[in-house]
């Protein structure tokens, strides 16, 4: 065999081989044993590594990975990455669902390690 067409084939697999290795983010959006809770209840008691499921609103972003969030009844701090919006636009009027966990500190107020966002409108 030719060592161009070896060279093809070679490429042909590794072409393959990377789009089946690409990570495929999923979202989990059935019922869920974490308990729905408020700002207002994490802010009162925050507990470390609690897990949380809160809905409201993403204001703003005040650092890379760092946005407010709002339910209404106060805000909190909420660390997101890129990818937990999957591509989807969010703005201060989308509201959405963010399950994630409560991260305390002594030198600086709670906040939560977010796991997934969900676009509710």
């Amino acid at each position: 065999m030719p060592i161009h067409v070896k060279a093809r084939h070679l490429l042909a697999s590794a072409v393959v081989t990377g789009i089946f290795a690409m990570p495929a983010y999923a979202q989990y959006s059935g019922p869920s044993e974490i308990g729905q809770t408020t700002v207002a209840e994490i802010l009162q008691n925050p507990v470390d590594d609690q897990d949380v499921q809160i809905q409201g609103h993403i204001l703003r972003q005040t650092a890379r990975k760092k946005y407010i969030f709002s339910d209404d009844t106060g805000e909190i701090v909420a660390k997101i990455k890129e990818r937990h919006f999957a591509g989807q636009p969010v703005d201060e009027k989308t509201k959405v669902e963010i399950i994630g966990e409560v991260d305390t500190s002594r030198k600086h107020p709670p906040k939560i390690k977010v796991d997934s966002v969900r676009m509710l409108e």
